[in-house]
């Protein structure tokens, strides 16, 4: 186990409804601060994971490690620990902003003095200051779930866990609650988020795990599994020099497959790691070619989720 840098890590993570296995042997590694994007279709089992990992439901087999410990051990503490936002968070709607906040962190048990202070904190945070005399059920849709958010917040947990925290939003609230994750990135919280918008999650997110039919399918930093998806990697090279003579240069490089150009652009498939990539670089300058740019393709997080999900 990587018990000592990850924040989260299942071991062989089971829930059986009866017949049905909602989530299947599951392995997952999380790293301390990192922003993680849980992807998968309806039914995946996203939901079923986030839960358990809340501890609001008991696995059927396997373990959950935060920070190393076993959760199963002292779930009354771990739970302090965690902030968790579902799917569909129901709010009191007639309440005041700052009364629905200061009332959570009143079953949090925080004294009276810390809950004003995290409270106007959090309304800070989550951009509702001038929001903070409204009823909830004067707020927009995007307000709602900013509230929401920081209500998972009220207690200061290190690990988020949030449930499609951008569904139903508009695409300007999508953009606010994007930045607001990338602000409590930023203040080192480790995030696990769930989404079905996977453009979000590909600019959010800094690594990724992809389920379906509960189970793993893939799982690492983004650009791993863009690799993984294609088997390797295409690096595009621009040139002023004769296309043919690096063409033929690089078909001896290690790690180089298949090369197609058209006038003076090499789309090249390579197998290799960051200094392979660099060596092949430094092979064509020096050979005399004169590079304008090289850069690797990236593949649209929707074609390799397609990709991975249909087994190819």
């Amino acid at each position: 186990m990587t018990q000592t840098t990850a924040a989260v890590e299942t071991t062989h993570l089971t829930r059986r409804y009866g017949n049905l296995v909602a989530v299947d042997d599951l392995n997952l590694v999380v790293p301390s601060g990192a922003i993680f994007g849980l992807i998968g279709p309806n039914g995946a089992g996203k939901t079923t994971t986030l839960r358990m990992l809340a501890g609001l439901q008991a696995p059927s087999s396997g373990q959950i490690h935060f920070h190393g410990k076993d959760a199963g051990q002292d779930w009354d503490h771990f739970r302090r620990e965690i902030g968790y936002m579902p799917d569909f968070f129901g709010v009191y709607e007639d309440m005041l902003v700052w009364e629905y906040l200061d009332f959570f962190a009143r079953c949090h048990k925080l004294p009276t003095a810390r809950r004003k202070t995290v409270v106007h904190e959090l309304l800070a945070l989550v951009d509702l200051s001038d929001k903070r005399d409204a009823y909830v059920e004067s707020l927009s849709r995007g307000m709602r779930q900013r509230l929401c958010l920081a209500h998972a917040l009220v207690h200061e947990p290190q690990v988020l866990l949030l449930d499609e925290p951008a569904s139903g939003l508009d695409p300007r609230a999508r953009v606010e609650m994007r930045e607001l994750l990338r602000e409590l990135g930023a203040m080192g919280k480790t995030i696990i988020v769930s989404s079905h918008i996977l453009a979000e999650l590909a600019e959010l997110c800094d690594s990724l795990g992809i389920i379906e039919h509960g189970k793993l399918v893939a799982s690492g930093p983004l650009s791993q599994i863009m690799r993984q998806a294609r088997h390797g990697r295409i690096l595009q090279i621009k040139l002023l020099s004769d296309p043919d003579a690096a063409q033929k240069l690089l078909s001896a490089h290690p790690g180089v497959g298949e090369i197609r150009h058209t006038d003076s652009v090499l789309d090249v498939d390579f197998v290799g790691e960051d200094a392979d990539v660099a060596a092949a670089l430094a092979a064509l300058v020096n050979g005399g070619h004169q590079v304008v740019s090289f850069y690797e393709e990236n593949s649209d997080l929707e074609e390799v989720f397609l990709r991975l999900t249909r087994g190819e």
